[in-house]
C-alpha cells in the first residue's frame, strides 16, 4: 500500500470534504443557480461553494501557502515560493448537463515546480493523486502510463476550443492529420482527469491548447510520475505559462508532437 505525505493527506482530505457537496449539487442540477462567465463558460453555486471549502480546509492546515484559484485567483501567502493551485470543479459543463465526468483538482507549486497532485472525481469515487519522486497512484495502485509504441494503435485526448475561444482552424488541421493515423480521439471536457487517463495508460496521448494552470498543475506531475513525458506544444517545459500541453507515454510523445506540429505547418500555409 503506497504511504501517503502528510502533505497529500491534506489535500485528500480538503477534496474528500469539497467532494460531498458536489454530488449532492449534482444530484440537484436542474435547480442549480447559473450564471454566465463568458460565452459557454458557465460558473456554479456548487463551483464557488467547492472552492471556498477547499480554500477553508487547506489554509487551515497549511496557513504560510498562497493560492491561485479558478474562481478567486491569487491570494499570497506568507511564503512566497509555494502554492496551492486549485480547479473546484474541472468538468462545469459536463456538471451542468448532468454528465458525470468531472473532477475536483488540487496541486502545489514550490519554487516553480509542481511537487504534488490530487483529482478526484467524485461520481466515480477515483482519486489519482502524485508525489515528486513517489509516484502516481490511482487510489492505492500504482499508475503507469501505457506501453504501446504504435500510432495506429493510440487512443488519444484532446479538447475543442469552445464558442469564444481561438484556434478553431488550428485544431481542425491537427484532428485532420491525426485522424487517418491513430485508433481514436476522445474528448471528454475535463484537461484534468485526461491527464491522469495519460498517467493511468487508459490514453497513449493527450493534447490541448487554451488551458489554465489549474486545468493541467495535478496532471503534469501524474503523467512524469507514472513514466511519461509532458511539454508544450513547442516542444518546451513552459504549458502553464503557455497554456497548450502534449503529455503522453514515453514511446509515443514525440510522434504526437511531430504529427501536431506538421498539422500547424500545414494550417498557416
Amino acid at each position: 500500500m503506497a504511504r501517503r505525505s502528510p502533505l497529500i493527506n491534506v489535500m485528500v482530505s480538503a477534496v474528500m470534504k469539497a467532494s460531498r457537496n458536489l454530488r449532492r449539487d449534482f444530484g440537484e442540477v436542474e435547480q442549480l443557480q447559473v450564471s454566465k462567465k463568458g460565452p459557454a463558460d458557465f460558473v456554479s453555486v456548487a463551483d464557488k461553494r467547492a472552492e471556498k471549502t477547499l480554500f477553508e480546509e487547506l489554509n487551515r492546515a497549511r496557513p504560510d501557502f498562497g493560492f491561485l484559484m479558478e474562481e478567486h485567483g491569487v491570494v499570497e501567502g506568507k511564503r512566497d515560493d509555494v502554492r496551492f493551485i486549485i480547479d473546484p470543479l474541472d468538468g462545469t459543463t459536463n456538471f451542468l448537463h448532468g454528465l458525470p465526468h468531472f473532477a475536483i483538482t488540487v496541486a502545489v507549486e514550490e519554487r516553480g515546480e509542481i511537487v504534488a497532485g490530487v483529482t478526484y472525481a467524485p461520481i466515480m469515487d477515483e482519486l489519482f493523486w502524485a508525489e515528486k519522486g513517489v509516484g502516481a497512484y490511482l487510489n492505492d495502485s500504482r499508475l503507469r502510463v501505457s506501453g504501446r509504441d504504435k500510432m495506429e494503435s493510440a487512443l488519444l485526448a484532446t479538447g475543442i476550443p469552445f464558442m469564444g475561444r481561438d484556434g478553431h482552424d488550428t485544431f481542425m488541421a491537427e484532428m485532420a492529420e491525426f485522424m487517418p493515423s491513430v485508433a481514436g480521439i476522445r474528448r471528454f471536457g475535463a484537461a484534468s482527469l485526461d491527464l491522469a487517463y495519460v498517467a493511468a495508460g487508459r490514453y497513449e496521448g493527450f493534447w490541448e491548447a487554451g488551458l489554465q494552470p489549474w486545468d493541467m498543475a495535478a496532471g503534469i506531475l501524474m503523467v512524469r510520475e507514472a513514466g511519461g513525458y509532458v511539454t508544450d506544444i513547442a516542444g518546451g517545459t513552459d504549458m502553464m505559462g503557455r497554456g497548450d500541453i502534449i503529455a503522453a507515454n514515453d514511446r509515443l510523445h514525440a510522434p504526437i508532437e511531430r504529427v501536431i506540429k506538421r498539422a500547424r505547418r500545414k494550417q498557416q500555409g
